[in-house]
Order: structure tokens, then C-alpha cells, then sequence
């Protein structure tokens, strides 16, 4: 019976083992940050496929001093190639405000009787003590609803970090990875910015606004004591989870 119970806390023990040992190994020291790598290289990663435009190779012009395809008289700053850094604005404000207001109330009366009926009505009271024949059924009902919803939502999120460029689409798009991480005392914050950029759309200062971004992730987060003491152990995640009721 051992053996059985050991196997059936198996599943809980993995489940929170990687995180709790993490966490364990911190313990009176600040979180530990990730070193600098190239986001290639990751488990995760995996290069970009999307549908492309047939390629068009652009046609030498003999003593010609622009070059096909350049967007500066000397040479273009920008990030154009794997490895360039380019730099991701992010500003997201955003606000909702709905609200619902519902009332709705119905009353019903209905009454049933029979005053004469070839004078059988006088032998309703000593069939049935005390009947009337002239309110013999009476039914009322009443029903009432009220509901009111409402939501209010204001987001609002500033970020500005630089990225690397992983990858040139056959159609000239760049895939930018930006990641930052910021420790103040023994809390990690975690900033990560991926997506598809077009060079059309960098400034002139190689910077690109987060919604000029396509397939954009921006995730900002972190992980320290102050982190810890906001959520739930993952114990209580697990029945949460599993708990039917």
C-alpha cells in the first residue's frame, strides 16, 4: 500500500521539484540572472516560417553609384542583417470600460370559479368542506430580475530595450529578439520582446515601435521574494486546477 501511495505523490513531487529546488538554491541571495546567449541556441527556439513572395534578384548596373535596394547614399545604420541590434519601443495603453445594467419584473393573477352549473354547485360544500363554487382554483405568481455588470480595465506598459535580429526573411522582414533583466535587491525582473519587422518601419535612429511588430510576444515579469509572496504555492495551483468543485 506504501509502494502505491509513493506513486501517486510522484506526479506532485515532479511537478513543483525544478521550481521549488530553484527557489531552494536562492535562499538568502538575490535570484540568480540568466546569462547573455544567443536566443538561436535555446531549447525553445525555433526559426520562423512564413508565406513568402517569390525572390527577385535585382540586376547589376554597371557604373551606377546607388546600389539596388539601399536606403542611404553611403550606408544605411539600421539593423539589416543577423546579429544587428535594433532597438523595440514599447508603449501600450489601454482602457475599457463596459457596463450592463438588467431589471426585468413579471407579476401574474389567475382565477378559476363556477358560479352556476344546473344548480350542482350547491353539492360542492358537502363534497368538499368548505369550497366555494365561485372561487374554486386561484393561482398568483411573481418574478423578478436584476442583474448589473461591469468591468473597468486600464493597462498601461513602457518598455524600451534593444534586441538582436535572428533571423532575414526571404522578403527582406527581420526577426528581432529583445530580453532584459533587471535585479534591485532580491527581486528579477524579466522583459522579452519577439516578432517580424519590416526595415521599412525602423527610424532613423534604429528603433521600431511594438505595433509596427507582427507575430509580436511581449511578456514582462519576474520571479524573487516579492514575487513569491503574491502567488499561490504551487500546491494550491495544483488543486486548483484539478479540483472539480
Amino acid at each position: 500500500m506504501s509502494t502505491r501511495r509513493s506513486l501517486y505523490l510522484l506526479p506532485l513531487l515532479l511537478l513543483g521539484g525544478c521550481g521549488a529546488l530553484t527557489r531552494l538554491s536562492e535562499v538568502g541571495r538575490p535570484p540568480t540572472m540568466t546569462p547573455s546567449s544567443d536566443p538561436t541556441r535555446e531549447p525553445s527556439y525555433q526559426p520562423m516560417t512564413m508565406p513568402m513572395p517569390s525572390g527577385q534578384v535585382a540586376k547589376p548596373q554597371i557604373g551606377a553609384l546607388w546600389r539596388s535596394g539601399s536606403r542611404a547614399f553611403f550606408k544605411d545604420q539600421r539593423a539589416a542583417q543577423v546579429g544587428d541590434i535594433l532597438t523595440v519601443l514599447v508603449n501600450i495603453s489601454d482602457t475599457a470600460d463596459f457596463k450592463n445594467n438588467t431589471d426585468a419584473t413579471r407579476k401574474s393573477n389567475e382565477t378559476l370559479g363556477i358560479p352556476n352549473l344546473f344548480g350542482l354547485e350547491t353539492l360542492l360544500p358537502k363534497a368538499l368542506a368548505g369550497a366555494i363554487a365561485a372561487n374554486l382554483v386561484s393561482a398568483s405568481s411573481g418574478n423578478g430580475n436584476t442583474g448589473t455588470a461591469e468591468i473597468k480595465r486600464n493597462e498601461i506598459v513602457t518598455l524600451k530595450l534593444a534586441g538582436v535580429v535572428t533571423q532575414v526573411l526571404a522578403n527582406g522582414n527581420l526577426v528581432v529578439a529583445a530580453r532584459q533583466e533587471v535585479r534591485v535587491n532580491s527581486e528579477l525582473r524579466q522583459l522579452q520582446v519577439t516578432g517580424v519587422v519590416r526595415p521599412q518601419d525602423i527610424a532613423s535612429d534604429n528603433t521600431v515601435a511594438h505595433d509596427r511588430m507582427a507575430e509580436a510576444r511581449i511578456a514582462y515579469g519576474g520571479r524573487g521574494q516579492l514575487t513569491d509572496v503574491q502567488s499561490p504555492r504551487w500546491g494550491q495551483q495544483v488543486m486548483d486546477i484539478i479540483a472539480p468543485f
